[in-house]
This record gives C-alpha cells, structure tokens and sequence, in this order.
C-alpha cells in the first residue's frame, strides 16, 4: 500500500512538474498507470490509484491554465479524460487475457490513439477558434492553434511516454514475479474468465 500511494504522488506531481517544462507536455505515466492496472491487477481498489493522480492533479493543472492561459476547463471535460482512462484501464483488461509484449504495445497504443482523437475532436466542438467543418476538425487533430504546441506534438509526447512507463510498469511486475519464485506473467496461457 505505501508504494501504491508512493506511486500515485509521483505520478500526479510528474503531470504538475510537466506543466513547468512545455517540451514534456503530455509526458506523463497516469495513463500507463490506467493501462497496466487493467492488464495487471484483479483488485479493484488498484483500479483508483491512476483515477486519483488524475483528480489530484487536475486540481492544480485547471487552476494553472485558467490564471496562465485563460482557459477554464468544465466539468464536461474532466469527465471525458476519467472516461478515456476508463477506457485504457478496459483496454488493459482485455489485454490481460493474452498478456505478452506485442498486446501490451497494441493496448498502450489503442489508449493513447483513443485519448488523442476524443479529447482532440472534444476541443474541436467546444473552441470556437476551430471552424466547425472537416477542415477545421483536421487542424483540432494536427496543428491545433498556432499559438501551442502542435497536437501531434502532443500525442507524441503521450505515445512516447505511455509506451515507456507501461514498458516500465510491466518489467517491475515480471521482476517482482520472478523474484517470488512465480513464472514470468507473460508467459501465462491465455485463461477464460
């Protein structure tokens, strides 16, 4: 338990620290963490610890772009990113099934894709910087406003950083394995559940 609450500090302080350097914008391992609890855990109450970095440190993270940029971020969109990491935790689940390392790059891949085009076509609705055609959801989808960062930079920096730590995660719990004498998890046979 204390390295779970270890873990979750990290993870939400990371998101805060991230803020303060724009290159690692979106470099965060909070939806790894969702990934790999649905591909790793049985216990439900692990399920939190990624929701809960994200809360945490949303409530800092919408106060800093509202005093910072002027952008208020509702209700509507704390939602949809729970959801999407709802999602990535499902995704990992499923993963779990048949765990080896091409699955678990497919699912890490399958949630930061999700995550890109639902919070992207998200800010496409909601901005009325975008023009709301084709058009103006491909720039939501490429380069955003030219005043950021492109989103394709964005989801770069969420791709690169969800295939690092789920890399991560899923070596630290085949070393732990290893360690207690057990196989290696991703040698299991796929089991029916």
């Amino acid at each position: 338990m204390p390295l779970a609450i270890a873990i979750l500090v990290l993870a939400a302080g990371w998101r805060v620290f991230t803020l303060y350097v724009p290159q690692l914008s979106n470099f965060s391992p909070v939806m790894a963490l969702a990934f790999c609890a649905g591909a790793y855990s049985r216990r439900g109450w692990l399920w939190l610890a990624p929701f809960g970095a994200l809360i945490l440190s949303d409530l800092y993270i919408d106060r800093y772009y509202a005093v910072t940029y002027h952008y208020e971020w509702t209700a509507a969109g704390a939602v949809l990113r729970i959801l999407c990491f709802a999602a990535a935790l499902g995704i990992g689940f499923l993963v779990s099934r048949r765990r080896n390392w091409l699955n678990l790059l497919g699912g890490t891949l399958a949630g930061s894709v999700l995550f890109y085009l639902v919070t992207n076509t998200a800010s496409w609705i909601g901005d009325a910087g975008y023009a709301h055609d084709f058009a103006g959801w491909l720039q939501a989808l490429t380069v955003g406003h030219p005043q950021f960062y492109s989103t394709l930079f964005f989801f770069r920096n969420t791709f690169l950083s969800d295939v690092l730590f789920t890399g991560c995660f899923a070596l630290a719990m085949e070393y732990a394995s290893l360690r207690r004498g057990d196989p290696s998890l991703l040698a299991l046979k796929q089991v029916r559940r």
